[in-house]
């Protein structure tokens, strides 16, 4: 007796998506974005887990995808409304999911994330989560800072996690400063 399985096959792809903060890898897979990583990445998937290469505008989520990414740094969009499918550990993914609910112009602590999620003294595992999101802006991980303030661990750079949280901070906060 012979069994017969079948295969889903999937269509991982990416395509490097210029932006004001440098060539944005951008891989999806299926119908959902996986990934998006700037260059220098502490975490980059490895070349063979990234699919075929294909042009932006060839692949229709990955355009979208670049299209908002580009807007939001703009200064036009504070959400993103692209499919997204991550997979990790359970508590990575509940980690990746409260740092979808950080508000734009907002951020929170590892800490604090740690407490929501039952114990504090998690904070240190919350940031090895957050440093592994594989979504880093669409997912907002650089909303996430230490205890005191500090811009601490950014998988694409602290310089562009600066970039990102001037981008959204509050208008009279800005007004407020004095240089």
């Amino acid at each position: 007796m012979s069994t017969t399985s079948t295969v889903r096959e999937t269509t991982r792809r990416h395509a490097f998506v210029p932006t004001s903060l440098g060539d944005l890898l951008v891989v999806a897979e299926d119908d959902a974005v996986v990934g998006d990583f700037f260059p220098g990445h502490w975490y980059p998937p490895a070349a063979a887990d990234t699919g075929e290469r294909v042009e932006e505008d060839d692949d229709e989520l990955i355009s979208a995808t670049a299209a908002q990414v580009r807007e939001y740094l703009a200064g036009q969009r504070v959400t993103f409304d692209v499919p997204l499918r991550t997979s990790g550990d359970a508590f990575s993914e509940q980690v990746w999911a409260r740092l979808r609910q950080i508000p734009y112009g907002t951020t929170t602590t590892y800490g604090a994330i740690a407490t929501e999620l039952g114990n504090r003294a998690l904070a240190q595992r919350v940031g090895q989560a957050v440093g592994h999101n594989p979504l880093s802006i669409v997912v907002p991980c650089h909303r996430v800072v230490g205890s005191d303030g500090s811009l601490t661990g950014f998988a694409g750079g602290l310089e562009r996690k600066r970039a990102l949280l001037a981008l959204e901070e509050p208008a009279d906060v800005q007004a407020s400063r004095l240089f």
